[in-house]
């Protein structure tokens, strides 16, 4: 983290998405499923990132060696905090085409031996974008700081209840906050913003997911 405040040129951008309809979407498809299987926000909001970052192949990748080296695959870390202290960003592979139920179970897994001490060395090796949520601590916004040599890192705060103006009325939907920190060398705000403008749209289309 020393090094990536030192040496990466950080930007931020923020947006506000609605998730009226993800919301919606989820909760008429767990109706059918049991309780054990039933989808969370976490995997709507993980998937939409991943497949943000494969029609965003500008922050999918590495820093290296004075270029950007885009990644084929999309690894997508996730940060998970130790219990005894302390953080580490297994890899969810190839979460992009990860089916919803296999990517929620995966991620399960995933935080279950990072805090346990039991994650393999094909978990830790080489995420090519890096998640924080944060948003069972609370949090509504989250600006982290990247993960070198990643070129980004996506923050995702709490789902909370807003006012939205829809069609000319004032009503309440769930919404939640999304955050880029990028690296400038890599990329400029308007690659930034493209790839929390597809997160948006995935999210406006669940049953894309």
């Amino acid at each position: 983290m020393s090094r990536a405040n030192r040496e990466i040129p950080h930007y931020y951008l923020s947006t506000t998405i609605d998730l009226a309809v993800a919301m919606a979407w989820m909760r008429d498809r767990n109706a059918s499923r049991p309780v054990a299987e039933r989808l969370v926000p976490a995997a709507l909001l993980l998937k939409s990132v991943a497949l943000a970052a494969r029609q965003v192949p500008e922050l999918n990748g590495y820093w290296m060696e004075e270029a950007f080296v885009p990644s084929p695959a999309v690894r997508l870390g996730v940060a998970v905090s130790l219990r005894g202290g302390g953080l580490v960003a297994p890899a969810l592979a190839d979460a992009d085409t990860m089916p919803l139920p296999e990517l929620m179970a995966t991620l399960k897994g995933l935080v279950s031996r990072a805090r346990s001490g039991r994650l393999r060395a094909s978990e830790t090796a080489d995420p090519t974008l890096t998640v924080t949520n944060l948003g069972d601590q609370g949090v509504e916004a989250v600006f982290g700081v990247i993960y070198p040599p990643q070129v980004a890192l996506v923050g995702l705060g709490r789902v909370t209840e807003r006012p939205v103006a829809v069609d000319g009325m004032l009503t309440v939907h769930p919404t939640v906050t999304a955050t880029l920190a990028a690296d400038h060398r890599a990329s400029d705000g308007a690659t930034g913003a493209r790839l929390l403008t597809a997160i948006d749209r995935l999210l406006q289309r669940p049953e894309e997911l």
